[in-house]
């Protein structure tokens, strides 16, 4: 079988089963495991999946940098951003993640609502600035261009010393196995620290984050509360979080 025949059939399966494994693909295909390995390297540099022990899954296409997500502004985003920011009670205290999700939730908030928003998003922090109910607790630390948000040991220090309502979590891969992930090491640090610090958890899931993965792991799916995603998501995409008592919000 040539090369282009077998990785096209690699990412078939993939997408057919949700995952491959390499000894499974090097005994149907009748090649070395070496053999796949290579192949499913070659893929992962093109960013057709990711890579984890024993073989590959879904790679996420939610990677691109704050201003290429920010022109992909579509309405499964806005919907989701609408039903997280009526989660948010008077009074509480509510850690909003970065990215553009989380800035929906913010647009979204009423301007006559009295709590407090924690986020480490200058670009959240400025949505809020003609809410004059919302007391806004912006955190500090190292600017990472790529997401807009502030992140490192500063960050996480001060993020210890909150104690918040709920997190509304946002991320580019959602995964049954491997759980909340995202493509930078120091911001799944960030991310979560801020879970750490809240009651409750909830993601934003928006429909090509889901069944994806990405290099590092956030959390586990035993460490939230809840999953916000689009009203048109396909039951089976979601059936595997409801069954591990996950509260599934449909917007």
């Amino acid at each position: 079988m040539l090369t282009t025949h077998r990785k096209q059939q690699i990412i078939q399966i993939l997408t057919q089963e949700g995952q491959v494994v390499a000894k499974d693909l090097s005994q149907s295909m009748n090649v070395s495991e070496d053999t796949i390995r290579r192949d499913l390297r070659e893929l992962a540099r093109e960013g057709l999946l990711q890579r984890v022990h024993g073989g590959a899954l879904p790679a996420s296409p939610a990677v691109a940098d704050f201003a290429g997500r920010e022109q992909l502004r579509h309405e499964g985003k806005i919907a989701i951003g609408i039903a997280a920011a009526a989660m948010i009670q008077p009074g509480q205290v509510a850690i909003l993640d970065g990215g553009t999700t989380s800035r929906e939730i913010a647009r979204h908030l009423p301007l006559d609502l009295k709590a407090t928003i924690v986020t480490h998003s200058p670009t959240i922090a400025l949505e809020l600035v003609n809410h004059g109910g919302v007391e806004v607790i912006l955190i500090g630390g190292r600017f990472f261009k790529h997401s807009v948000v502030a992140v490192g040991a500063s960050a996480v220090e001060a993020i210890s010393k909150i104690h918040a309502d709920i997190f509304f979590m946002g991320v580019t891969g959602v995964h049954p196995k491997v759980g909340l992930t995202t493509g930078d090491y120091e911001e799944a640090a960030v991310k979560r620290a801020l879970s750490r610090a809240s009651a409750e958890t909830v993601v934003l899931a928006s429909a090509e984050k889901l069944n994806a993965a990405s290099a590092y792991e956030v959390v586990g799916l035993a460490d939230i509360n809840g999953i916000i995603v689009e009203r048109s998501v396909d039951e089976a995409l979601v059936e595997p979080y409801a069954k591990r008592g996950i509260t599934i919000t449909r917007a």
